[in-house]
């Protein structure tokens, strides 16, 4: 969930859609850099303004949780959770909320050969679960204004019905495009519904080179 408490009535869940089955998570298993990967997805964040709730989207305060077990056979299983925030744009009233866990699995160091260059990478398993929202921050104050709580409906149905759905679109095609990317980075095979383009941040995956 976001990271402050709000009305469920103000909540629009774009992903996974209301009334859908099952999370959406992305899962990779093999030999990648895990910490170039990290690095990367903060700068997507960066780049499409994505920020803490508490800078109003302006801060990278947006990590939550951090936690990691090492066990005695040296691998690692680690919980990272990001709760990202922003205003929708030139719409007030009206913020984004996405939020990303992290979960990986038997993480353990791998020297890997490529190109003749000894690598040490990290090897193990990676599951990525994604939500967002849309929050339409003005029916709040519509409830607490009585002669505003008679025309909520009527506003939110015929005038403001346009751009409600506008900022659903936005929000949803951003998550998957940061699905997108990160399928890219993994070298994953993508099924997104609209067109790709080239990424702009290096991967660093292997599969099938190691010493």
């Amino acid at each position: 969930m976001p990271a402050k408490p709000i009305s469920k009535e103000t909540l629009i869940r774009i992903v996974p859609p209301e009334g859908g089955q099952g999370d959406l998570r992305i899962k990779f298993k093999d030999v990648f850099d895990f910490k170039s990967f990290y690095k990367a997805l903060r700068q997507w964040a960066k780049e499409y303004q994505w920020g803490d709730y508490e800078s109003k989207g302006k801060g990278e305060a947006f990590e939550r949780l951090y936690r990691e077990i090492v066990y005695q056979d040296g691998s690692k299983y680690m919980e990272i959770r990001w709760r990202l925030f922003k205003p929708a744009p030139a719409t007030p009233y009206i913020n984004y909320y996405f939020d990303i866990d992290y979960k990986l699995v038997g993480l353990k160091t791998k020297e890997v050969v490529i190109d003749g260059q000894k690598l040490k990478l990290d090897s193990g398993e990676i599951e990525l679960k994604f939500n967002a929202w849309v929050e339409l921050k003005f029916l709040t104050e519509f409830g607490e204004d009585s002669f505003l709580r008679h025309v909520k409906e009527l506003f939110l149905k015929r005038i403001y019905a346009k751009t409600v759905l506008q900022r659903k679109k936005e929000l949803y095609q951003e998550v998957y495009g940061c699905l997108r990317f990160i399928k890219e980075w993994f070298k994953l095979r993508r099924y997104l519904p609209y067109e790709e383009s080239e990424s702009f941040f290096p991967s660093y995956t292997v599969t099938g080179h190691e010493k």
